[in-house]
């Protein structure tokens, strides 16, 4: 009974039988039309060569480590992980049975002890190799019995990537360079470069099967956890790590100092990747003072409700270059006074031209007498004392032997075409958690003079309070034309620290920056330098001075707006400078993107 509905089953199947074909061409029309993932993820063209594979246009080459030394040191793979070429790596381990390694090295032991006694009984010189191998083998039998060492396989591929044949072999002779100056030897997997490439994408297959015997100590220092790195539990992020694709998260203030130079041509995105550096920093507490010369950190300013300043000629903001700091309990009103005093010979010395030795005397007691006149001595602390100002020392200087040609070279200031601008009391404070000062609208000659006004004002209020604090002063190189300048921007930079305020100094004209006696040691004096975009003019200067290799000189050359080296202490990686849209409609420099926000705007307005 069973057997006969068994056989009635399949006469029934019988009849499919004859339509099956045409129901498989219809499943497999049906399934042509079906969009997979394979599909999506696989190139339009895959051709395959004797010593690479050609995807897409793009050409690609494998190769697997042969050899490797007898000792390898820590992060000895850190090089290759680094280089800045575009590559994927590939690591296979195999665990092996201790019990049959046991075994193997014990055959081993025995030849090679066998080989040493045969070369002794015939009475020829020592073989090293011999001796250094059967210390090797007996120190791994030991560790193996003991269990402090396991024994593995490993398979370690490269897959590396170029546009042209010719780029492909050089980048080749590079990582074989790096890797053979290790003592550890490499192959191109010619005839297997299918294979190669499926080994190392991420497939988990090892189609090429070309393995290494190691110890667990020696497979320990492979392990290529050794990327670029500039990441902390803490801080702001400062943009995309493009070595590795991860964050560049961490606090510049805790670091050596907190200052910062960026240099980058125009167009580069060094305003926008500072603006971007502020917006952050603003929600960590952190004041931020900005000396804006082309107006630029205005709209940034409106959207945190900051302070926007205006130097100029015809503007109602004044700032008394004789102002004094608040004395704390521990500062001592002679040394302080000395300090002002220095600065604003500084001051007076970029009004008049120079002076000479004889000059520089009498300004110097000029000033003295200038801040006595209003009872501001060396023996006596001050409580928001009665300042003099500019009309004062004029006054003082042109009365005194020799100092009626240095009253003439700054009458101009005092009495003539910018009487007003600097001779006048302060009217402005810093109370805001931003505060930009604008000095676009001064006139050229002035600019200097209005940013070392500017400097010294903040310097003062700087050391009234201790506070977080970040100073930015943009297009840096105006200070840097004059020798008072640029050495009262050094001053300010070298003693930042102590005051907890972190510089920021941005510049276009790095010539200039570093043409500067004080320009280098600014640098120097950075724990952060950003470099983004440069122009070929300026590419060896900076080589020069960061000790850029020939990759990092080429990104720096090619790269884009918003994409650079950062250097932070000792660490430097490539960056890529990334804001939100929230963030992007705040400090966006670009000028058609402005003229588009404010039109919107208005268009919000009308509605």
């Amino acid at each position: 009974m069973l057997g006969f509905k068994i056989k009635r089953q399949t006469k029934q199947q019988k009849k499919p039988e004859k339509a099956l074909p045409e129901d498989q061409a219809k499943l497999k029309q049906w399934q042509e039309g079906v969009v997979r993932l394979k599909d999506i993820l696989a190139p339009a063209a895959f051709s395959v060569s004797t010593k690479y594979v050609e995807i897409d246009g793009k050409f690609a080459t494998t190769l697997f480590v042969t050899a490797y030394p007898r000792y390898l040191e820590t992060n000895w793979l850190s090089p290759i992980v680094n280089f800045d070429v575009e590559f994927d790596m590939g690591m296979f381990v195999y665990p092996q049975d201790s019990a049959t390694i046991l075994r193997q090295l014990k055959k081993q032991i025995t030849q090679v002890s066998a080989s040493i006694i045969m070369r002794t009984e015939k009475g020829k010189v020592r073989d090293p190799q011999l001796e250094t191998a059967y210390r090797d083998i007996e120190e791994l039998r030991d560790r193996l019995v003991q269990g402090t060492e396991r024994f593995f396989q490993l398979s370690l591929y490269l897959t590396l990537y170029a546009d042209s044949q010719e780029e492909l072999e050089e980048t080749v002779g590079q990582i074989e360079v790096l890797l053979e100056g290790r003592l550890v030897y490499i192959k191109p997997a010619i005839f297997q470069m299918k294979e190669g490439f499926f080994s190392t994408i991420p497939l988990g297959q090892d189609k090429l099967a070309r393995t290494t015997n190691m110890s667990s100590s020696s497979l320990s220092t492979t392990f290529p956890f050794v990327s670029s790195d500039l990441s902390s539990s803490n801080g702001i992020l400062f943009g995309i790590n493009l070595h590795n694709n991860s964050l560049i998260l961490f606090d510049r203030f805790s670091l050596g100092n907190a200052n910062m130079v960026i240099f980058a041509k125009s167009g580069a995105g060094k305003s926008y990747a500072v603006k971007l550096e502020i917006l952050r920093q603003l929600m960590f507490d952190t004041e931020v003072i900005v000396i804006d010369p082309e107006k630029e950190y205005r709209y940034l300013s409106d959207s945190v409700g900051g302070a926007y300043l205006r130097i100029a000629t015809a503007s109602d903001h004044r700032i008394n270059p004789f102002d004094l700091p608040e004395l704390g309990e521990e500062d001592e009103p002679e040394t302080v006074l000395r300090e002002n005093i220095t600065r604003l010979i500084g001051l007076v010395s970029l009004m008049a031209g120079g002076f000479s030795p004889e000059e520089n005397s009498v300004v110097d007691k000029a000033l003295w007498e200038t801040y006595a006149l209003k009872d501001i001595t060396k023996g006596i602390r001050w409580t928001k004392p009665e300042v003099p100002t500019l009309q004062d020392f004029y006054n003082i200087v042109g009365d005194m032997e020799g100092g009626a040609n240095i009253a003439l070279r700054i009458e101009r200031f005092v009495e003539g075409t910018f009487a007003g601008v600097f001779n006048r009391p302060t009217n402005i404070d810093l109370d805001n958690q931003l505060v930009v000062f604008n000095v676009r609208d001064m006139e050229e000659e002035l600019r200097p003079l209005a940013m070392y006004v500017v400097l010294g004002f903040i310097w003062n209020k700087v050391r009234s309070s201790l506070k977080k604090r970040i100073l930015v002063v943009d297009e840096a190189w105006v200070m840097m034309q004059h020798e008072e300048s640029a050495k009262f921007m050094f001053s300010i930079a070298k003693r930042a620290r102590k005051y907890y305020l972190g510089v920021t100094t941005i510049t276009q004209d790095i010539q200039d920056f570093l043409d500067s006696k004080y320009g280098k040691p600014i640098v120097t004096n950075s724990s952060l330098q950003l470099l983004l975009r440069q122009s070929p003019a300026a590419i060896d200067l900076l080589a020069d001075v960061f000790y850029l290799t020939d990759h990092e000189k080429f990104r720096l050359l090619e790269s884009d707006v918003g994409e650079g080296i950062l250097f932070a202490g000792l660490k430097h990686v490539a960056i890529k400078v990334v804001a939100s849209y929230a963030e992007d409609q705040v400090i966006t420099s670009d000028p058609q993107q402005v003229l588009a926000i404010e039109a919107a705007k208005r268009e919000m307005a009308a509605n």
